[in-house]
């Protein structure tokens, strides 16, 4: 998630690029081990299903504000494919970017996933027999999915990026329970699940379809964003 201003030193380049391929990735496991980790402890702890679904909801919450708020001045804080893509095609961020940011953000999420899997003493690749791709999750993919890139691109159109740490959390939180999918809307924590066979997994043949509704997400978010809030241009203006 782009963070496009912090109250921090004012540095007059920004961190080179191996630093920020090296915060995404760092930032994606520990979002993913987060997000599994905290399944694992919920079933370990109660057999209540909605106690299951808000240990985690709770903990990803707390962990996406700390993220943020530590790594966004390092790389932006994406964590996200999608967000990488929106960023460069709103302007803020260049090409040569992209690509590494999606590698290290994969990668990172596959990573995480094998370190909550180890954590509990579980096998590190467990592949996950849980089946989600349902017509009701995949409309949750969708909407998930645009209301995220809608809110943190709003934001930094809007002069407020300084808030996207907690709207960013809270927002994510919330969609655990407000969609039926509990909102992956992240095509590499969607890989990254597949690697465990806990609560937070995804079956492989579920993965393409939550990824295809993601990207339909994504594009509507984007949409979203430049019809509804002013450019940097306009804004400057204003």
């Amino acid at each position: 998630m782009q963070v496009y201003a912090y109250a921090g030193p004012v540095t007059t380049a920004p961190p080179a690029l191996a630093r920020r391929i090296a915060t995404e990735f760092v930032g994606s496991a520990s979002l993913t081990a987060i997000v599994v980790g905290s399944g694992i402890a919920a079933t370990g702890l109660t057999d209540d299903v909605g106690v299951q679904l808000l240990i985690p909801a709770i903990a990803t919450a707390f962990g996406l504000f700390v993220l943020i708020t530590v790594l966004g001045p390092l790389s932006g804080a994406h964590f996200n494919p999608l967000v990488s893509a929106a960023d460069y095609a709103l302007g803020y961020r260049g090409l040569r970017d992209i690509g590494p940011y999606v590698f290290a953000q994969v990668a990172g999420c596959i990573s995480g996933s094998m370190l909550a899997n180890v954590m509990f003493e579980l096998p590190p690749v467990s592949w996950s027999i849980t089946d989600r791709a349902t017509p009701g999750h995949l409309l949750a993919e969708v909407v998930a999915t645009a209301g995220l890139i809608f809110i943190i691109f709003a934001l930094a159109r809007t002069g407020r990026a300084h808030f996207a740490a907690a709207v960013v959390a809270t927002y994510i939180g919330a969609a655990y329970f407000f969609t039926s999918s509990t909102s992956f809307a992240n095509p590499a924590i969607t890989v990254g699940r597949m690697f465990s066979d806990t609560f937070a997994g995804i079956a492989p043949a579920s993965a393409l379809p939550y990824i295809g509704a993601q990207l339909v997400g994504a594009v509507l978010g984007f949409a979203a964003v430049r019809l509804l809030t002013p450019s940097r241009t306009a804004l400057a203006a204003r």
